[in-house]
């Protein structure tokens, strides 16, 4: 299972940090990402992490000002959102897939445990 927390209303311009904690079966070994689904549209990639941490990759609308992170030993991952943006807003939800491999899979059908989401809203 996995639980995000931390969103927020925030103004342009600030910043968020968003956590994402696995129980269960979901643990060291999975390949984790951050989706979001901005109002009316569909479910797209943010960014993604491999099981240790060495590779991630990032959606190009993110690029510079989100950085993602896991400390395996919490079983947690983070995002960390700067300089957001109006387009930032959204449902942002966690995912993870076993994976032991460094290759970020951006296609949400591959993997197979969500969160249940967090709201970011973003004012302009």
């Amino acid at each position: 299972q996995l639980a995000e927390s931390g969103g927020d209303l925030v103004q342009a311009g600030g910043s968020l940090r968003l956590s994402c904690t696995a129980s269960g079966r979901t643990g060291p070994a999975y390949a984790m990402a951050w989706f979001r689904r901005p109002p009316g549209k569909e479910r797209e990639f943010v960014v993604g992490i491999s099981w240790d941490g060495s590779s991630t990759g990032y959606a190009e609308a993110v690029k510079g000002r989100f950085t993602v992170s896991r400390d395996n030993a919490k079983n947690t991952m983070y995002l960390e959102m700067n300089n957001l943006k109006p387009d930032d807003a959204g449902v942002y939800y966690c995912a993870a897939r076993y994976s032991k491999g460094s290759l970020i899979i951006t296609r949400n059908s591959n993997y197979s445990t969500w969160g249940q989401g967090t709201q970011v809203t973003v004012s302009s």
